[in-house]
């Protein structure tokens, strides 16, 4: 009787090949497909105006797949623009943590935030750019001033509407208005020792004019 060993090794059963995890194939492509994509819709439609469905439907992808990797249209928005942080993230901390992180007033304090994130070098590059196209391209100053009011006035209004909730929208709106000429006449026109104060120093002296836009005495309104 022949033994095993006599008819030599046996063969070896095939394996099903293991299934390759982590990065998708094709993901670095995809995600910048949905950014170009993005900014071709916020450059024609708007902020309001582009949806997460024509983005998709403009990058071949599925709705699904924009909210996988971005999440919000803020998001999306923020992504396409190059800004490395959200911005109704970075002015929500701000008004939450303003007057019990250092000591300051929610004013004071949003104007430090907002000032420590412009400085850096990658964000102001991308911030200025946005500034610079809104101040010579209306469907520029249409996309920032309906992200602003969307992604920014948005949390600043949830402050002011305790005080006067007749004039929250006038209220955030002066915030607007303070908070963008700071950025304009720092960044863009770099206007004198504006350009190149201290954050302390600037959030000294304008957190308390912002104090009063959110919950300060505005004077009689029009029409009273």
């Amino acid at each position: 009787m022949t033994g095993r060993a006599d008819r030599g090794p046996a063969p070896r059963r095939s394996q099903a090949p293991r299934a390759r995890t982590g990065r998708r194939a094709g993901d670095s492509g995809t995600r910048e497909a949905i950014l170009q994509a993005a900014r071709l819709q916020f450059a024609d439609r708007g902020y309001d105006g582009a949806t997460i469905r024509a983005i998709a439907a403009a990058a071949a992808v599925d709705p699904a797949l924009v909210h996988h990797f971005y999440g919000t249209k803020e998001r999306l928005f923020a992504a396409a623009m190059r800004l490395p942080f959200v911005p109704s993230e970075v002015i929500t901390a701000a008004l939450t943590e303003g007057g019990h992180a250092d000591g300051g007033s929610v004013g004071e304090h949003m104007v430090k935030t907002a000032l420590t994130v412009w400085d850096n070098a990658g964000v102001r590059a991308a911030f200025v750019g946005i500034l610079r196209s809104a101040l010579t391209s209306e469907q520029a100053a249409t996309m920032l001033r309906e992200f602003i009011t969307e992604a920014i006035l948005r949390p600043v209004a949830a402050v002011a509407s305790d005080t006067d909730p007749e004039r929250t929208p006038f209220r955030s709106s002066l915030v607007g208005s303070q908070m963008l000429g700071l950025a304009l006449t720092r960044y863009v026109v770099q206007l004198g020792p504006l350009a190149v104060a201290a954050p302390d120093e600037l959030a000294a002296a304008i957190g308390p004019t912002i104090d009063r836009y959110l919950t300060g005495d505005l004077g009689p309104a029009a029409g009273r």
